[in-house]
């Protein structure tokens, strides 16, 4: 029978180092290293998300994780005082890439890997 006690998501990366000081110094999440050499992101909704070096890597397409803000445009001046870059679509949101009245307000933006995240508004 499946009877998981706990799950979690991962994703690829090409480099560790580079993706544990972007993930750890730029955005400023809790990152350990696990014993397989493997970086675990601890959230402060106590999920964990395991980023893993990947020797064919290829960037998710998609959006692989979402960070949950109370301010999507406050945040994104954030993000682009620390050099992070959310105006990744050409041509979508405003000049800033941030979208709204299409759902919640959104804006993505890439790891050093070219994994697609984004910032989206919890109101």
């Amino acid at each position: 029978m499946f009877t998981p006690s706990g799950a979690f998501s991962g994703f690829s990366i090409d480099d560790a180092a580079a993706a544990k000081k972007f993930y750890g110094e730029t955005l400023g999440l809790a990152v350990t290293e696990n014993d397989m050499g493997f970086l675990e992101l601890n959230l402060d909704s106590g999920a964990t998300v395991l980023a893993y070096v990947k020797p064919d890597h290829e960037p998710a397409s998609f959006t692989i994780l979402n960070f949950e803000v109370d301010d999507v445009d406050s945040a994104v001046d954030d993000l682009n005082s620390r050099g992070v870059k959310t105006d990744i679509y050409p041509g979508v949101g405003d000049s800033r890439g941030v979208v709204k009245g299409e759902g919640p307000d959104i804006a993505w933006f890439r790891d050093p890997a070219g994994n697609v995240l984004s910032v989206l508004s919890t109101s």
